[in-house]
């Protein structure tokens, strides 16, 4: 079966999600995995989907068109090739890098510059900002991939070094240790 990364982006509102899965349930498709978020008013939401033998993409491409642009919202399609399955070599330990302290400008770059730089993949990353000095009021979370070969001690100082240069807190955990601490 061919699997498929369907992105859809619009206005938020509840019921997105429903008619997306059900416009995709009409067409026998096989929902795997669903992501979705809201970015202050904006949905955005990916799914990635085994498409059935008789199905084309573009007769998918129509009906999602058809169910979800009367809502507003905006559909792409995108296969996803067996090259694209495969996962980094290697095995990774995951890590959560928080930063809490007033809004600057370039803060997601200079952190993601470093990062990359020591060849980690960040998996996920939410950032909210709302302004002003307090440093209460913005937040990051980075979850990475930190593999075998990074020399995470390099990575965590460069990382504590430039949080303490725009002064920012920082917090570096294995995320198994904070799920834990974090377990409600």
């Amino acid at each position: 079966m061919e699997k498929l990364i369907i992105t859809v982006l619009g206005k938020d509102r509840p019921g997105i999600i429903a008619k997306v899965s059900a416009s995709l349930y009409a067409l026998d498709c096989n929902l795997q995995n669903v992501n979705q978020m809201i970015l202050q008013n904006e949905f955005s939401g990916f799914f990635i989907v085994e498409l059935p033998g008789s199905l084309e993409i573009k007769t998918l491409q129509q009906r999602l068109d058809q169910d979800l642009s009367a809502e507003g919202l905006q559909v792409y399609i995108d296969q996803i090739s067996p090259s694209d399955e495969k996962q980094v070599s290697g095995t990774s330990e995951t890590f959560l890098i928080t930063t809490i302290g007033p809004d600057q400008k370039g803060l997601v770059a200079r952190f993601t510059q470093i990062i990359a730089a020591h060849e980690v993949n960040v998996t996920n990353l939410t950032a909210v900002f709302k302004g002003g000095d307090d440093p209460h009021a913005n937040i990051m979370v980075y979850e990475i991939a930190v593999t075998h070969t990074t020399d995470q001690g390099h990575l965590f100082e460069a990382l504590r070094s430039k949080a303490g240069e725009l002064g920012l807190d920082i917090s570096i955990q294995h995320k198994n240790i904070f799920e834990k601490i974090n377990k409600i």
